[in-house]
């Protein structure tokens, strides 16, 4: 049992803004702080916490209660848990009157290993010369607490010497159990280690990076009772003094981004988990109330993963920006590279987080088209309507100007609605899109769509199909397009089915233009339309996809 002195100790020395604050974004309203109640939908913020009386209370569905009543109800824990919970989140170490915990035996066993960790990689030459390549210093790797972890045997006897148990180490994220149940496994091997902690500074869990070519080049520990990758971000015990000193924030993709952006001066650095950022990160963020610089790679990767950020930290209310890092190299190899300056420069001049937003949008339209200049409108203002009035009308001017049209469009009284119906029911311009998008995922497949179709058949949509075909991974109108979440991508039977359907609409529109045509010798136009109607169309109909010839 937890000893109760030790429990009332836990209750003075934490705050019950700080509890709920990492869970769901609290704002200050006069002595106490906000919120939309997490226990029922509302839109108009009626769930209310006091820091003087430590008590939280929701004038809608009459919720209230303390810290530990907070996340009993929010995590659905028990009494118990949620205190070996709350002392978990804060690094607090509970006493107890008979035996240990969960908590404290998953805690003990993460805190062992990780040393264990640290010592490995002494011994490993592969991995220290795969850091100090990366230009990391000793200082950095000791300060980050890298290690290493060799084969699973090896962890599993490591385990067994340190007598640590084996359920309470799969607990704790280090080990999983075999599928059929008679034993277990290592969940890292053979890869750099990366402890992760809690904000507190309370280690939770590791990240780990192969350096064995494994497909899979960094995993994470598990979900665990300690560990929520969701709700971390890496570094960020470590950052959080000069977060709130310098009121920034760096959130860059990786852990040796991290590690370089410290090691070079930038203490504000931090990265998510393999993930890309969620309303889950959003408490976290507005800590100390920093600016967020979004630090991505330049890649189709990095670029979607900084739109959707920067689109979700805009109409949060966030302010800050967004720095996409040229010609394929992330922030660690500028770092390396002695380029510090040329990192600080771009810093410095981060694009704010809604010109972004609002420049990636148009980009995915071809403004040339009048019906996609009225769907980037209707898309524009879908998102400007996101955002507060005094900001939305601040920004009208320039979202006028990228889309090419007059500011007075962006009137309470425009149907976007009926401006993007216009764009996405041409079933043509669908079929385009839809086969671009599976093209971009899967550039296995575009042989098979040269096969049977030219590129002007693309129509307005050529000039995209070209870069496809070129390799422009970077052009604005395939990255807007990866990021299209409207448009799915399919697999190579579905893409079949579009291909046919497609086809047999463009042989039938080519049928009556030959038909009609002035130009073209009679011979020749006889011979055209017997081939298509006797022959081409027929056998698309058939589910057969017919070979493009130059001509018809």
């Amino acid at each position: 049992m937890i000893d109760n002195a030790s429990i009332e100790s836990l209750k003075n020395s934490i705050d019950i803004v700080d509890v709920i604050g990492s869970y769901i974004e609290l704002r200050k309203a006069g002595a106490n702080y906000k919120a939309n109640c997490p226990f029922h939908g509302e839109k108009t913020p009626s769930f209310v916490v006091s820091p003087s009386k430590q008590i939280y209370h929701c004038f809608g569905c009459g919720v209230g209660g303390d810290s530990i009543k907070f996340v009993m109800e929010l995590e659905k824990l028990s009494y118990p848990e949620a205190i070996e919970k709350l002392a978990s989140m804060h690094n607090f170490s509970l006493t107890y009157t008979k035996g240990s915990s969960d908590y404290s035996d998953a805690k003990r066993v993460l805190e062992a290993v990780g040393q264990w960790y640290v010592k490995n990689l002494n011994h490993n030459e592969t991995a220290m010369k795969y850091l100090l390549d990366r230009g990391i210093s000793q200082n950095s790797i000791e300060t980050f607490e890298i290690g290493y972890v060799p084969s699973g045997g090896e962890v599993m006897q490591f385990l067994q010497r340190a007598l640590l148990p084996l359920p309470k180490a799969a607990e704790a994220g280090i080990i999983a159990q075999n599928e059929n149940g008679s034993g277990y496994y290592a969940r890292l091997v053979e890869r750099i280690t990366f402890p992760i902690y809690s904000t507190s500074g309370s280690l939770v869990g590791f990240g780990g990076r192969t350096i064995s070519n494994h497909p899979a080049k960094y995993i994470n520990s598990p979900q665990t009772k300690l560990f929520n990758k969701s709700r971390l971000l890496y570094g960020y015990h470590l950052a959080k003094e000069s977060i709130y000193k310098n009121k920034k924030i760096i959130v860059c993709e990786g852990y040796l981004d991290v590690v370089m952006f410290h090691q070079a001066g930038f203490k504000e650095a931090v990265a998510g988990m393999g993930t890309a950022l969620t309303p889950e990160h959003l408490p976290l963020l507005r800590k100390g109330d920093p600016k967020v610089i979004l630090a991505y790679d330049g890649d189709k990767a990095g670029v979607a993963a900084a739109l959707k950020a920067a689109q979700m930290l805009s109409v949060a209310g966030f302010d800050g920006g967004v720095v996409l890092f040229p010609d394929g190299q992330d922030p660690a190899d500028l770092i390396a590279k002695g380029q510090s300056e040329t990192v600080a420069k771009l810093l410095r001049n981060a694009k704010p987080l809604i010109p972004f937003v609002l420049e990636m949008i148009v980009s995915m339209y071809n403004l040339n088209d009048p019906r996609a200049k009225e769907a980037a409108f209707g898309a524009v203002k879908q998102y400007l309507d996101t955002l507060s009035q005094i900001i939305k009308d601040a920004y009208i001017p320039m979202a006028a100007t990228l889309v090419g049209i007059a500011p007075s469009l962006f009137g309470k009284e425009t149907n976007v609605a009926r401006a993007r119906e216009s764009f996405t029911q041409k079933m043509d311009d669908v079929a385009h899109l839809s086969i671009l998008k599976t093209l971009i995922e899967n550039p296995n497949l575009i042989d098979n769509v040269l096969s049977v179709m030219d590129i002007e058949m693309f129509g307005t949509y050529a000039e995209l199909f070209t870069a496809l075909i070129n390799g422009e991974s970077e052009h604005p109108g395939l990255v807007g397009l990866s990021v299209d979440d409207s448009l799915e991508v399919m697999n190579e039977e579905e893409l079949n089915s579009v291909l046919r359907n497609f086809l047999i609409k463009h042989y039938d529109l080519k049928l009556k233009s030959i038909a009609s045509s002035q130009q073209i010798p009679f011979e020749k136009k006889s011979f055209l339309i017997r081939k298509i109607r006797t022959d081409i169309i027929p056998r698309l109909k058939k589910g057969e996809l017919v070979a493009f010839e130059a001509g018809i």
